[in-house]
């Protein structure tokens, strides 16, 4: 597998054994709905050599698994080739303290890394560049991600067209089902947000950036202007970065986390 990027090698990798419930839960509806479901080989299954620079502690799980695909659509994106900084990545700080899961031009879905390359929350990364804690670890995401699968599968095999996976009246059902499962209650996809947040049940606690210096709280990143603490907070929980109080233009800031992500602190560059 390419590795370019200087990954930390500290931590441990995720077993197998801890990943393989989810994993087979997720190939099993592939191969139950193979006409509307394609399940992207992991690196150690692919034909051709990948390109994607995933961190180690993640090797054994994307060996196995590098996507999904429903009706056509990307919906689950493990072996990202290109990374950028640019979109919903804009305040993210290095490659190696993130690696996505899911992306658009205008949204994301991102695995936090700590600095010894440990995996910690994923967040989901809204068009407005707020952070929302979309699960306690990668294996909980994939967890949530086989639900949303499986209620999107059912409502589209309740469908009257055929199931063409090539077919737009069936792709965009489907990228609305995911909005309406998942994406939108957690980066805000979809047209109609407020209805789909209400269908998902969760209420947004809105977890505020505090000055860092005043915070009490040890070991935060030098240079942390401030700070916002998720140790306990539920998923669902959001932070809204760009109403940042601080000088200067917020698109300026960068992040950087502790505590497996739960920690978000900003910091200029």
């Amino acid at each position: 597998m390419n590795s370019s990027l200087p990954w930390p090698t500290e931590a441990p990798v995720i077993p197998l054994r801890e990943a393989r419930p989810i994993l087979d839960r997720i190939a099993s509806l592939a191969r139950t709905h193979e006409q509307d479901v394609t399940l992207v080989p992991g690196a150690a299954l692919a034909e051709e050599d990948t390109a994607a620079d995933p961190p180690p502690a993640l090797e054994q799980i994307l060996d196995e698994l590098g996507g999904i695909e429903l009706c056509g659509i990307p919906v689950l994106m493990l072996l990202i080739e290109d990374r950028t900084d640019v979109g919903p990545y804009t305040l993210l700080g290095k490659a190696t303290t993130f690696y996505p899961l899911y992306e658009t031009p205008e949204v994301a879905v991102v695995l936090t890394l700590d600095d010894d390359g440990a995996p910690g929350v994923v967040y989901g990364i809204g068009e407005d560049l707020a952070l929302q804690l979309a699960a306690p670890d990668l294996l909980s995401y994939l967890e949530r991600f086989a639900d949303a699968l499986e209620a999107s599968l059912q409502a589209l095999a309740q469908r009257g067209d055929e199931p063409d996976t090539k077919g737009d009246a069936r792709a965009e059902a489907a990228q609305e089902l995911m909005d309406q499962h998942l994406f939108a209650a957690i980066v805000g996809a979809g047209e109609d947000e407020d209805e789909y947040e209400g269908a998902a049940g969760q209420d947004t606690a809105v977890v505020p950036l505090q000055d860092a210096s005043a915070s009490g709280i040890d070991a935060l990143p030098d240079g942390a202007l401030l700070v916002a603490d998720l140790r306990a907070a539920p998923v669902g929980a959001r932070v809204d970065l760009i109403d940042a109080d601080v000088p200067g233009d917020p698109l300026d800031l960068r992040i950087a986390w502790r505590d497996r992500g739960r920690l978000v602190t900003l910091h200029t560059d």
